[in-house]
């Protein structure tokens, strides 16, 4: 990481400013003041009963969508997609129109572990990492930047959207217990989740070390004592898990076309 020490040289990348010098320790090292995106799609789809990620929306397979999402936002700077390497070859031929670097990278058998081969990926050293889940296609650029923003402000930030339905708590055969749940201050989370590259690195040392189970970096982000910053989405950005919800977010991306091409 950048040190007192560093930054011999700059050089501007995609409008963003590459520095690479000696550190402290002697390497040569190369930091990009933007956002690295690692979009994980390693997942068997064994819910859904296919291949969800290669599922096509208004004939644009799902991975591809969240890619081509991310391509587009100026403020990142390579793409890291982690997913079976078959996966990836049924869409690699496809035109992502992109002039940023996209590796692939196998996944782990748990999130955390496909998050940190993703990590380990990396071309450069990025000043953030943004982690989406390629099975969220509707993700728009306009909300990939608001989280890159308050990220570089925070240190940590993710999308999410309030908590607005009746919540009920039920017993083992589904029956509601008498308790009310209180969604003041409740947040459904979503990704991407952005956080400044050191943090994340210390967050999965902890949940390494630990052998905690995370589902998301948030959480992972809590165990080292750090809060993240949530963001508004105001626009739908549902995941892909059961068939219908292919339907559903053809039905969304409908409305979407018709309310900008009125």
């Amino acid at each position: 990481l950048v040190g007192s020490e560093m930054c011999i040289r700059d050089r501007t990348y995609r409008g963003q400013v590459q520095r690479q010098g000696t550190g402290p320790n002697g390497i040569l090292q190369t930091v990009m003041s933007c956002c690295a995106a690692i979009i994980v799609a390693a997942g068997s789809s064994r819910r859904a009963g296919f291949d969800k990620l290669l599922a096509p929306l208004h004939g644009v397979r799902v991975l591809e969508r969240s890619i081509r999402a991310f391509a587009n936002c100026r403020e990142v700077s390579e793409i890291v997609v982690v997913c079976p390497e078959e996966r990836f070859r049924a869409i690699d031929s496809a035109d992502l129109e992109t002039g940023i670097p996209i590796t692939r990278v196998d996944g782990g058998a748990e999130r955390h572990e496909s998050v940190q081969n993703g990590l380990a990926a990396l071309l450069y050293t990025p000043e953030l990492v943004a982690v989406h889940d390629g099975a969220r296609p509707l993700i728009t650029v306009e909300q990939i930047s608001r989280c890159i923003q308050t990220a570089r402000e925070c240190g940590a930030a993710a999308s999410a959207r309030p908590v607005t339905d009746t919540l009920k708590r039920a017993d083992s055969e589904r029956f509601t217990l008498p308790e009310q749940v209180d969604r003041d201050g409740l947040w459904c989370m979503e990704t991407p989740q952005v956080f400044q590259y050191p943090l994340l690195l210390d967050a999965y040392v902890e949940v390494s070390e630990r052998d905690i189970r995370v589902t998301d970096e948030v959480t992972a982000l809590q165990l080292i004592g750090h809060p993240t910053r949530l963001v508004h989405n105001h626009e739908p950005n549902p995941k892909i898990t059961w068939p219908e919800d292919i339907s559903h977010a053809e039905m969304l991306l409908e409305l979407t076309h018709r309310r900008n091409d009125p």
